[in-house]
């Protein structure tokens, strides 16, 4: 792939705005030197403005969601996006959240251009648990760790009951849910089906993988040893 367009598809800019990089110098090599478009060099050497090329198809980061953002590239309001490098937005393939967090809940997000991974970290197959953290608007009445842990509680307008899922109550408002399945907004309807109500959510694993002390806000480029924490739970 001809530098320009592999520059342009990592979101640096239309082919035309990457052409005009090459020609002001700002795309060199590790050592300074000034490449030009037709050059043949590493992906791992090139440098844009001095800093090492963002990741090829196969990147994948964990961002610390703030509550208050959306997962989309188009609602109105503030959106996960805006957290990121702009150029993040416009790669090709696009860069996709593994899964969403509803505006209102903060915590653990993954994102990546890699559709195999994707559908892979995704897939009931792999059965990676998700972790929250839930503060309730009212106190527990003592019965959901058994009825969340039976695989009998049918959500309404839904005709398959959940799977298993492993409550601990901190206190009588706070919670601990680990879910093997993500169905949309499943923890806030699951409390909505015993009459309580989610004030706060976080989510602070999947699978092995943790913040691991990432601020809010915050974001970091996974490894191929992340990637083995993640799948090793």
């Amino acid at each position: 792939m001809r530098l320009v367009k592999l520059i342009a598809n990592l979101g640096y800019g239309s082919r035309k705005q990457v052409q005009q990089m090459f020609r002001e110098g700002r795309i060199t090599d590790a050592d300074g030197e000034v490449l030009y478009a037709d050059d043949k060099v590493e992906h791992e050497a090139i440098r844009v403005d001095g800093e090492p090329l963002d990741p090829p198809v196969g990147m994948i980061l964990m961002l610390h969601k703030p509550a208050g953002y959306t997962c989309s590239t188009k609602d109105q309001g503030r959106l996960i996006y805006d957290l990121l490098p702009s150029r993040f937005r416009d790669r090709a393939p696009v860069l996709s959240t593994v899964g969403r967090l509803d505006r209102d809940t903060s915590g653990m997000l993954l994102l990546t251009d890699d559709g195999a991974l994707l559908h892979r970290i995704i897939s009931p197959k792999s059965k990676l648990s998700k972790v929250y953290e839930a503060e309730l608007a009212q106190d527990l009445s003592g019965n959901e760790v058994a009825l969340f842990a039976s695989g009998t509680l049918l959500l309404e307008s839904e005709k398959t009951p959940l799977l298993p899922a492993d409550l601990t109550i901190h206190d009588p408002r706070h919670a601990q849910l680990v879910l093997h399945e993500g169905r949309y907004h499943q923890v806030r309807r699951m409390f909505a089906a015993t009459g309580n109500h989610v004030a706060t959510l976080h989510r602070s694993r999947i699978g092995g993988l943790s913040l691991d002390g990432l601020e809010e806000g915050h974001w970091r480029m996974l490894t191929a040893t992340d990637l083995d924490t993640l799948f090793a739970a």
